[in-house]
């Protein structure tokens, strides 16, 4: 990212606010249920503390046709519990209403200045590093399909005003300020016959949303540049109040299933 590490805090914040309000509507989309500081949680071999958040997100029609064929109505509900400790997050995805036990999203981040040079920055196991894939995404550079694509989300034509960054062309990894986003993805769905097509289908989607926010988040650079944490918790709380509006009232919106 074309940013500095501390400069994606306030963007990745702002826009995930943003993104909730485009992506809820009609009874489906996100339900914040608790925010609040945590502290002394140990995660990733040390003790961390930060802002606990735990959402709801309600899927309907935003499930793929395959997985809304084998669970039934009213279950496709997930939840999500997440630990900031920026620059480091922890993110356990749930589906407790139907699922249980059996399935588990987890989203390990670490944040960190320069390009993606870091070979195990979350420590990870020798067993884990065996059966890790390495992904690597490229807001710019890396095709999305049409159905995705905004011209003004586009990074390859962006350029904020306030800061002079972008378009980013071609070599643009080159330029400074720069910071690497590292993720660490692991999923677990236990059924017989669907097991590896659904957890192929949540990388796959991760993958698409982790290129899409970004893009997002660099795009909107204007938006959030000259924000302070309080005005990002402000921004935070009184989306939280219009999610809860738009939830209930009319017609599904944003982001659906490929």
């Amino acid at each position: 990212m074309p940013l500095s590490v501390d400069e994606y805090q306030f963007g990745q914040l702002y826009t995930f606010s943003v993104e909730s309000l485009n992506n809820t509507g009609g009874g489906e989309g996100i339900e914040v249920i608790r925010s609040e500081p945590f502290k002394d949680v140990p995660m990733n071999n040390a003790s961390h503390s930060g802002q606990y958040t735990y959402k709801i997100y309600h899927m309907g029609s935003k499930a793929p046709g395959f997985v809304k064929a084998f669970m039934p109505k009213g279950s496709l509900e997930f939840h999500e519990e997440s630990w900031n400790a920026y620059p480091y997050s922890k993110t356990v995805i749930t589906n407790p209403k139907f699922m249980k036990e059996n399935f588990q999203v987890i989203i390990e981040s670490i944040h960190h200045p320069g390009g993606p040079d870091a070979d195990n920055i979350l420590g990870l196991s020798e067993e884990m590093l065996k059966e890790r894939e390495v992904v690597h995404i490229d807001i710019a550079n890396d095709k999305i399909s049409s159905k995705d694509y905004k011209a003004d989300l586009d990074p390859t034509i962006y350029r904020s005003k306030k800061t002079g960054r972008g378009p980013l062309k071609g070599s643009w990894q080159k330029s400074k300020p720069l910071m690497t986003c590292y993720k660490l993805v692991t999923v677990e769905f236990k059924w017989f016959g669907f097991q590896g097509r659904v957890e192929n289908h949540i990388m796959n989607t991760e993958q698409r949303i982790f290129n899409l926010f970004h893009r997002q988040i660099f795009c909107l650079l204007d938006d959030w540049c000259q924000m302070t944490m309080d005005d990002i918790r402000k921004f935070e709380d009184e989306v939280k109040k219009e999610l809860d509006k738009q939830l209930k009232r009319g017609e599904p919106r944003g982001m659906t299933a490929e």
